[in-house]
């Protein structure tokens, strides 16, 4: 009689228990959704200041985002909670997938060896000589110095990428920085990752057990990643899938890295394949494919979504007196950042100058040197830290001082150093002949709007407007044929520019007929022969080698 009485309270309390299971999860939801979007409104609102305030437009966004954490840090604010174990999973995978995915193989191809170089090398190189700064200076443990050496050897390129592009720096420079920073990430997140294990579960190193077990996990993290990449990338070329392809290059991001983590490989190096693939893997061999405008939108929202949190989160975990009370050492830190940086760069320079018999300039050298900036993914490491490390505070708020040094000092002195170097590749006259190109295309347009060649011209231009609309058409036509005259050089970039496009229009509409299935092969390439016969080759000298 108990017994069923007490079954028939449980049936009849389980209608209420699943009702209460069910408001405490829409509460959770609401909660959630209330605490993010405050951080959603600072962050847009930190992004708009540089377009409001004239002054801050050479001011990078995350400069801003993390200024605002320390204010958040300064009245002890706290927007929002998430455990450091989920830090990692939540922001490492779109922030190494976008890089990856932007990256162009044939750039990085031409420049593999110090790329690689400065990612792979300077990661041991940052991580002893930080802590060992560390240890020896400031009396750290040498658990914390390592780790803290560990969160700052990932480096962070977005913002000097973006002055780069502003001021026209070199393309060379350019890829090598986007390089060191697609590898070093990866490397670093690795030996964070030992060196947290070893800093939780201390065991005695085999080095040659350590080695072999570093290249299987790179090995099933770079497989699993070029298998999804591939298929991704085929999948979204083959067929118009359209708005489909943002959200699977999303979960393509979250699922290799999971993917490769549960069967023992590393997620990082499974997220980095895999973007690399599908921003280079083409249908038509040998020709990249074209990146969608919606595409390009999506990840440059999410990376900005990622990043605001990233930095907000900062300053909501930083405790502002503890920073203080501990600035010496993260001074320390900062000088150390700079010496490993100098040491890396420059000596891996010269290794693969040694190589590759091709040198990189001594100015190149300098500005990649300076530009070393730390970010998101160095504040994302030591926030994931778990509560177990006793001197988590004091590796964040160190991690917060280097971050916000190399932000603020470095970032903001790029451009003049580029300056004084005179790394800048823009041609002035090209730029002049691109902004003539683009008024006598804007003058033609007024001239069709007037003469009535344009559907929705005026119904009786006058005369006068005529006149001095063609006035001005002529002398901008004189312009262009001045500076084709004068500089030759820049028509050619121009045609070779051109006709890239035009070889892309090509490949596109390829695509288009295997995508409805009207063709199962690529058909071979017309446009490119037609172009040649228009601009053959000069002739080879008798005495000259082909």
């Amino acid at each position: 009689m108990v017994e069923t009485a007490f079954a028939q309270g449980v049936a009849a309390l389980s209608p209420v228990l699943s009702s209460l299971l069910t408001d405490a999860a829409d509460l959770a939801i609401e909660r959630n959704l209330k605490e993010f979007l405050p951080v959603l409104l600072v962050a847009l609102s930190a992004a708009s200041l540089p377009r409001i305030f004239a002054p801050l437009r050479q001011v990078p966004y995350t400069l801003l985002l993390l200024v605002v954490g320390l204010g958040l840090a300064l009245v002890d604010l706290r927007l929002f909670d998430l455990s450091p174990g989920m830090i990692l999973l939540i922001f490492l995978p779109p922030i190494l997938f976008e890089a990856a995915w932007k990256m162009r193989w044939p750039d990085l191809k031409r420049d593999i060896v110090p790329s690689s170089l400065f990612a792979i090398g300077s990661v041991p190189v940052s991580i002893f000589g930080i802590g060992w700064a560390l240890h020896h200076w400031m009396n750290v443990s040498w658990t914390t110095a390592l780790l803290t050496g560990a969160c700052l050897a990932a480096t962070d390129s977005a913002s000097v990428l973006g002055v780069f592009r502003e001021v026209g720096a070199g393309q060379r420079l350019t890829t090598l920085l986007e390089g060191e920073s697609l590898f070093n990430d990866g490397a670093a997140v690795v030996a964070f990752s030992v060196l947290l294990e070893q800093a939780i579960d201390p065991q005695p190193i085999d080095v040659s057990t350590t080695l072999l077990q570093f290249l299987l996990v790179s090995a099933i993290g770079l497989g699993v990643g070029a298998a999804i990449g591939t298929a991704v990338a085929l999948l979204t070329q083959r067929y118009d899938l359209g708005w489909v392809e943002q959200s699977l290059s999303l979960v393509t991001a979250y699922g290799a890295y999971l993917l490769s983590e549960d069967l023992g490989g590393s997620g990082v190096i499974a997220v980095v394949a895999a973007g690399l693939v599908i921003g280079n893997l083409g249908l038509v061999p040998g020709e990249r494919p074209q990146k969608r405008p919606t595409m390009i939108e999506f990840w440059e929202f999410v990376i900005f979504l990622v990043n605001s949190i990233v930095f907000l989160l900062l300053g909501d975990q930083v405790l502002f007196p503890y920073f203080v009370e501990h600035i010496d050492t993260s001074l320390v830190a900062i000088a150390a950042v700079l010496i490993s940086r100098a040491v890396a760069i420059f000596g891996f320079s010269a290794l693969s100058g040694l190589l590759t018999r091709n040198l990189i300039p001594w100015a190149t050298q300098t500005v990649l040197w300076w530009v070393g900036l730390r970010g998101s993914v160095a504040i994302a490491l030591a926030l994931s830290l778990p509560d177990a490390i006793g001197d988590r505070q004091q590796i964040i708020s160190n991690s917060f001082g280097v971050v916000l040094f190399t932000l603020l000092v470095q970032g903001l002195t790029t451009k003049p150093l580029l300056d004084a170097l005179k790394l800048r590749e823009t041609d002035p006259a090209e730029t002049q002949y691109l902004e003539r190109l683009a008024q006598r295309s804007a003058l033609r347009q007024v001239l069709s709007h007037l003469t009535g060649n344009d559907p929705g011209a005026a119904p009786s231009p006058s005369q006068p407007e005529l006149e001095a609309i063609k006035a001005q058409l002529e002398v901008v036509e004189d312009d262009i044929l001045a500076l084709q005259q004068s500089h030759p050089q820049i028509a050619d970039r121009i045609r070779q520019r051109h006709q890239e496009t035009l070889v892309a229009i090509e490949a596109t509409a390829y695509n288009a007929f295997l995508q409805e299935g009207w063709l199962k092969t690529l058909p071979d390439s017309v446009v490119e022969p037609a172009l040649r016969s228009l601009h053959p080759p000069p002739p080879t000298s008798p005495n000259q080698s082909p």
